[in-house]
């Protein structure tokens, strides 16, 4: 059973900033956070103040994500653009204009030696999946096109998740019917096919441990591990949730705990090893999370890894975990 939460270490707020859609630590001193407004802020987690705020456009700001120089957004619509930091803030360097108006983010893949081109993943339409080298400008961008014609009617993408398989790149995408697809970067091709339950929002995957974890419209969440010869998807266990629908899933690095966030507003804990739930954050009091963040190390102001949970109630919440 889920015990007391605790009490997040710091609320982030103000009048301007609205709902929250996205939101990403840079260098664990600074959180950047996408409004449904179609504005960018910038928190100083020194000061807990917003330092820089920015318009994009008029759509919402669906996805943020930030390398070591270059803040990447995604807006409603489809439309993805590249931002280069300087000393007053952001330029923009590159945009391509989507055709995608579903629920599916942008996803960045970081090679784990280091070495090689980022790689970001993004729906370009209504189930294809555009692969972008954002460190290469002159490299040809891929397209994922599921069209197989014995593949059964999938709608929509929903969810992408880039991960590496003895030193390959696969992309595992789920679809507005349930069905998942697992691509390898390298040739291109489906490798292997899954249903789950139709219309998953959140994904996330951990190759190191071998487990996956869906949410979505329904009242549970689906575990998902792979057969590592064959690449086949396997569906593990099922976790039945009070309140239905689920809109992002996020594992902690550590492997320790995952977090998901809710339609109802609620963000759940729960271990990863075992999958049993820790507690249940209810300091958003209305509208559902949108999306939960993870520092990379410890905050300075707290001198403690931090996860940020983001919604429509328009504040960001801090919380420390590991106490």
């Amino acid at each position: 059973m889920a015990v007391l939460p605790p009490d997040p270490v710091f609320s982030l707020r103000c009048p301007d900033m609205g709902p929250v859609n996205s939101i990403c630590f840079h260098q664990d001193q600074r959180l950047l956070a996408g409004t449904l407004k179609g504005n960018v802020f910038l928190w100083d987690l020194q000061t807990n103040r917003s330092s820089l705020n920015f318009d994009i456009g008029n759509e919402p700001i669906t996805t943020l994500h930030h390398t070591t120089d270059m803040l990447i957004s995604q807006e409603k619509g489809g439309t993805v653009t590249l931002w280069s930091m300087s000393n007053t803030g952001y330029i923009r360097q590159r945009t391509i204009n989507g055709n995608y108006f579903g629920f599916c983010r942008t996803a960045l893949y970081n090679n784990t030696n280091g070495v090689g081109d980022e790689l970001l993943f993004y729906p370009c339409d209504e189930n294809s999946i555009g692969v972008l080298h954002i460190n290469d400008a002159e490299a040809p961008s891929q397209l994922l096109v599921p069209d197989d014609p014995q593949l059964p009617k999938i709608g929509t993408v929903y969810c992408i998740k880039p991960f590496e398989c003895a030193s390959q790149v696969f992309l595992l995408a789920g679809y507005e019917s349930g069905h998942f697809l697992t691509w390898d970067l390298s040739s291109g091709v489906i490798v292997d096919m899954l249903q789950l339950e139709p219309e998953p929002m959140g994904l996330d995957y951990d190759p190191i441990t071998n487990r996956g974890i869906v949410g979505g419209a329904s009242d549970k969440l689906s575990s998902i591990s792979y057969q590592r010869k064959s690449m086949q998807l396997q569906h593990g266990s099922d976790i039945n949730i009070k309140n239905a629908g689920i809109n992002c899933v996020r594992i902690r690095a550590d492997q320790k705990v995952f977090a998901t966030g809710g339609w109802d507003g609620r963000v759940r804990i729960f271990s990863w090893k075992s999958l049993r739930p820790l507690a249940v954050l209810t300091e958003h009091k209305t509208g559902g999370i949108m999306d939960i963040a993870y520092s990379e190390a410890k905050v300075p102001m707290w001198n403690a890894p931090i996860m940020a949970a983001a919604g429509m109630d328009g504040q960001i919440t801090l919380w420390d975990l590991y106490n």
